[in-house]
């Protein structure tokens, strides 16, 4: 892909960080007392086994979900005493379950994302369309702009709402698992656009499962078990054979991608049972 000219693929920039964050459900503790600065400009994966707290996290750095104490810091203020609007106006949130009504196109789904622009004072523009047509050019969509969503493939389905994300013009973008139920083609085109977004300058944070494939996109690991963080830190420095073995009690070897660095799994082998 080349490079938009457009403002919908932003180099504005914004940090988020944690302070002593802890969160939770009632009264159950999921994550407790989290410090983490996430790194601008990058893409950086949260992983861990099931129930760790990863999407808890990712819920409360995009303000779904409040938390029980300390605070999520966006540009150093307290996110949660920000107006919605201009928390919309620097942070992207694409869901697990993300739903649209039936027969919505591809075009009108990521017109929803310049709703936080809009206004009884501002309604639809042209530097809207434009935001919209390079959404779509960047996602390679082009061609299925008319084309309903239920009538696309999983991954096209997912660059479609990458895209609407896109629209929204921010400086951060939050996926929630983005390649969940994909198959293995189209968990490479969507995570080749993630890192093409962090090329043009957007920081991407996301929770997923694969490890070799975090470790093989992302710039920057947040590991973690039990919601606590156990690693942080680049993927071939914090990777380790221990670390596998900590996180999914599993053994392995761990190689070395040529080229690239990145950590590769082979031979795994769970040890689960041997603790029944």
């Amino acid at each position: 892909m080349t490079q938009p000219s457009n403002p919908a693929v932003s180099a504005r920039s914004a940090t988020l960080a944690t302070q002593q964050l802890s969160l939770g459900y009632g009264s159950r503790t999921v994550v407790d007392q989290l410090n983490v600065e996430i790194p601008p400009g990058k893409v950086t994966a949260i992983v861990g086994p099931n129930g760790c707290g990863k999407s808890t996290l990712l819920a409360g750095l995009a303000r779904i979900l409040a938390p029980q104490s300390g605070a999520v810091l966006l540009d150093g203020r307290d996110i949660n005493t920000l107006r919605t609007r201009e928390v919309a106006h620097k942070l992207a949130l694409l869901p697990q379950d993300a739903q649209a009504p039936d027969g919505l196109t591809v075009e009108e789904l990521i017109q929803f994302g310049r709703q936080p622009y809009r206004s009884l004072m501002r309604q639809w523009s042209p530097e809207d369309s434009a935001i919209v047509q390079t959404a779509l050019r960047a996602t390679r969509l082009e061609a299925l702009a008319e084309r309903p969503l239920d009538a696309l493939s999983g991954g096209q389905r997912q660059r479609a709402w990458i895209a609407m994300t896109i629209a929204q013009d921010t400086p951060l973008l939050l996926l929630d698992e983005p390649t969940s139920a994909l198959d293995l083609g189209h968990q490479i085109e969507v995570l080749e656009l993630v890192r093409e977004l962090s090329r043009h300058g957007k920081t991407v944070i996301m929770v997923i499962h694969d490890l070799p494939s975090a470790c093989r996109y992302a710039d920057h690991l947040i590991a973690m078990h039990c919601g606590e963080i156990v690693a942080e830190g680049e993927p071939a420095q914090i990777v380790s054979e221990a670390l596998v073995e900590q996180l999914y009690g599993v053994r392995c070897t761990l190689l070395h991608e040529p080229g690239t660095g990145a950590p590769l799994i082979v031979n795994p082998v769970s040890i689960r049972h041997e603790a029944d």
